[in-house]
């Protein structure tokens, strides 16, 4: 089933300046065939120069959420290992107001023990690193605490396996409501037994297709035990884009039309030249999906 997905793009905020990922994000919102933009939360660079600038994922989503007047945004994907829970709503309420609703909420486990350059990012900053079996548990807790808080009308406690609030209360609440669109990253079975009961949108890191209907079937079962339609679950596939070759983008965001995508996430490589948000649209989007 052929179907015309959304498009957004990923600027990776690390080894690039401020002003250059303010422009583009300021050039993607007058480009009507970019709907969403997105960063990525890491707190050390995980390509490029390892001791290079990178920018707290939130702070900076802020930031650009509050010059920019059109695109949805967010984090592709938070890791659930750096921040508290209630801390996390809370931010995430904040970022959805100041954006004026425009906030979608990307959440994952967080970075893989197999990958050292990521691994050190928790390590620098004195945070700890669960095994992977705790972290999947404590995602599941996180989405449930999270949105309760955006939603509760009333102070409330709670004691979970791995979070105990007491006196717990939301306010300001997202201006989305119930609650801004939940978007989780991540393709183990456990996981997708997360998406399968909070997610809105699941995105598949890999970009694999005989991935995406692998995974894709072990989803659709979840979402039939819980009686759930496994349409209401959009599913997502980052791509990325060779400047010098935007064919290949330009392909695969036409395969992922027809294997019936509806979110598709254009990584774009730093720097930036100026104008490139159009020249995505006119390059890669445009002749792939026709004019919205």
């Amino acid at each position: 089933m052929s179907t015309r997905p959304s498009v957004g793009i990923l600027t990776p905020p690390t080894n690039v300046a401020y002003e250059d990922l303010l422009r583009v994000w300021g050039e993607a919102d007058a480009v009507p065939a970019i709907g969403q933009a997105w960063l990525f939360d890491h707190l050390m660079p995980i390509g490029g120069d390892p001791d290079g600038p990178a920018f707290e994922g939130w702070t900076l989503l802020a930031a650009l959420a509050a010059r920019t007047e059109r695109l949805r945004l967010g984090l592709l994907v938070t890791s659930n290992r750096i921040r508290p829970p209630a801390l996390l709503a809370k931010i995430a309420a904040t970022v959805d107001v100041v954006s004026g609703g425009r906030l979608e909420f990307g959440i994952g486990v967080g970075s893989r023990p197999d990958v050292p350059t990521a691994r050190r990012e928790y390590l620098g900053h004195g945070l700890p690193y669960v095994d992977t079996g705790d972290a999947v548990a404590r995602l599941a807790e996180s989405l449930a605490v999270i949105r309760r808080l955006w939603t509760a009308p009333v102070p409330f406690d709670w004691a979970g396996e791995h979070v105990r609030l007491v006196g717990a209360w939301g306010n300001p609440k997202p201006v989305q409501r119930p609650h801004p669109p939940v978007v989780v990253g991540g393709r183990s079975t456990r996981v997708l037994r997360i998406v399968a009961e909070h997610a809105d949108v699941w995105n598949l890191p890999s970009g694999d297709f005989a991935d995406l209907a692998e995974r894709g079937a072990v989803l659709d079962r979840f979402c039939a035990e819980l009686g759930r339609d496994p349409a209401s679950v959009v599913r997502s596939l980052p791509v990325p884009v060779d400047l010098d070759r935007p064919e290949a983008a330009r392909e695969t965001l036409e395969r992922s039309a027809e294997a019936g995508v509806g979110h598709v996430v254009l990584v774009l490589p730093a720097p930036y030249p100026t104008g490139l948000p159009q020249w995505v649209a006119d390059e890669v989007v445009t002749p792939a999906l026709g004019r919205a």
